[in-house]
């Protein structure tokens, strides 16, 4: 597994060779154990001291231990065309971490963390390319119960300005790929971001939360889109969700241009311009047969909407924006960042930057294996691995000559983490397959001492 590492972080510079070597040795530990404790996965007292050490260097910046990983995403995305970047922002809880110093509070107020803003790069079908900008930072508590007053101030002054200092970011990064697309919840509704300049082949795809004025018209935002003539029906695939079953979702779409004019209470409101943008309406008729809420999207896009092939090109790429918060979910399960107990804030956002890549691989490993289920496994596995898990599975030391396909061995490893690969079952989630993938570097490590013990015993064998 070390391979692949060493090629995404060849380019990380951490001022110091060893502290570029200890970068992909952590990297390397934690992702062949990614729900492991750092001792667990570190193996070794000295190697769990040493990672301790590493988060605990001042030198060492959240930043740049993801630039290398950043760096390599690019390079992705450039080879990619189109590209989806996604924001959100997660929480990350440790109220039941009371002695970690500089943290802030978190919603209900009681509750302390950090917050955690990310913009995750995919491919134009849904691809997970990895990170493209992350911010990290903590709620001052003497801002609780100021909700008023924020609403007075600035962009600029508010924690909204996160989503216009990422969209720079995102230019700053990826201003050599052909079309970068943000796509973001209703969070990112705000005027600043759509009046934002952008970079060449920069578009924002935006689902809408404020019921804005419109120029030139009477009615709002909303009332706009459902006075307007449907324009036809599609089918959308749903993912499975916490909150709801995967079904195929039947929905009338509506679009149109509007020009959304800035907000009332804005200063000097009277000299900032409309902005022309394109509004598509998709809302789910009839509602799901199960009693969960139907799909009801008003998205806003500085895309062109002129036909229905475009409108359903944003409709997909919309539906993308989930794979944001698996990736924050990825994090938290599959990684247990929340379960870290270090003793500063400053210390934990050097392990969430160094998980983050840990986080990144078990998602893409995830989708590439649906979508290019015929590619060979070592794309992804080394050979002693594929030779490891095939004779797992099959329990036999008699190895194909050539090695399975992606889909095969990804579903192999997830049936050592508990997937059943019944006909029924589909294609696994990303929680077998970090299961699996611990139960397989654990296996792996068996496979090497023993090809050890038979080499020194003058013994032959497959290992």
């Amino acid at each position: 597994m070390s391979q692949w590492i060493e090629q995404e972080l060849y380019s990380s510079d951490l001022g110091d060779t060893r502290r570029n070597r200890r970068l992909v040795k952590l990297v390397q530990a934690l992702s062949a154990k990614p729900r492991a404790s750092v001792p667990e996965a570190c193996g070794s007292w000295s190697a769990t001291k040493a990672a301790y050490r590493f988060w605990d260097n001042d030198q060492v910046s959240d930043e740049a231990i993801r630039a290398g990983h950043i760096e390599s995403t690019r390079k992705r995305c450039e080879a990619s065309g189109t590209v989806l970047a996604i924001q959100d922002t997660s929480d990350l809880d440790y109220t039941s971490h009371p002695g970690t110093e500089g943290l802030g509070y978190l919603q209900p107020s009681y509750c302390q963390g950090l917050k955690v803003h990310s913009v995750f790069a995919v491919s134009s079908d849904g691809l997970p390319l990895g990170l493209v900008d992350q911010h990290i930072w903590a709620r001052e508590v003497a801002e609780i119960g100021k909700n008023a007053a924020r609403k007075k101030k600035a962009t600029v002054e508010k924690e909204s300005q996160r989503w216009l200092e990422a969209l720079s970011h995102t230019g700053d990064v990826l201003g050599s790929v052909k079309r970068v697309i943000t796509v973001a919840d209703r969070e990112a509704d705000i005027y600043d971001l759509f009046a934002q300049g952008r970079v060449p082949g920069q578009e924002l795809l935006i689902r809408a939360a404020q019921d804005r004025c419109i120029e030139q018209s009477d009615a709002r935002l909303w009332q706009q889109l459902r006075q307007t003539a449907k324009a036809g029906e599609m089918e959308l695939a749903l993912k499975r969700r916490p909150d709801r079953a995967a079904r195929q979702a039947l929905l009338s779409l509506r679009y149109t241009s509007v020009s959304i004019q800035p907000p009332r209470s804005y200063k000097g409101r009277a000299q900032l311009p409309s902005i022309k943008l394109q509004a598509l309406l998709a809302e789910e008729m009839p509602p799901p047969s199960d009693g969960g809420k139907p799909i009801c999207w008003l998205l806003l896009t500085t895309l062109p909407i002129g036909c229905w092939d475009q409108a359903m090109d944003c409709l997909r790429w919309y539906s993308y924006r989930w794979l944001i918060e698996r990736y924050h979910y990825v994090l938290k399960s599959g990684c247990g960042i929340e379960r870290l107990e270090l003793e500063t804030a400053e210390r934990l956002k050097r392990a969430l930057a160094t998980y983050s890549l840990v986080a990144w691989r078990l998602l893409w490993l995830s989708y590439l294996a649906r979508q290019r289920p015929d590619q060979s496994c070592e794309c992804a596995y080394e050979p002693i691995e594929w030779h490891a898990l095939y004779a797992t599975i099959h329990q036999s030391g008699e190895l194909p000559e050539a090695p399975p396909s992606l889909r095969q061995a990804v579903r192999w490893t997830a049936q050592l983490g508990g997937f059943l690969a019944r006909k029924s079952d589909g294609e696994p989630g990303v929680k077998t397959l970090w299961r699996g993938l611990q139960r397989l570097d654990d296996i792996v490590r068996t496979w090497k001492l023993a090809a050890t013990v038979a080499a020194t015993n003058g013994f032959v064998g497959n290992a």
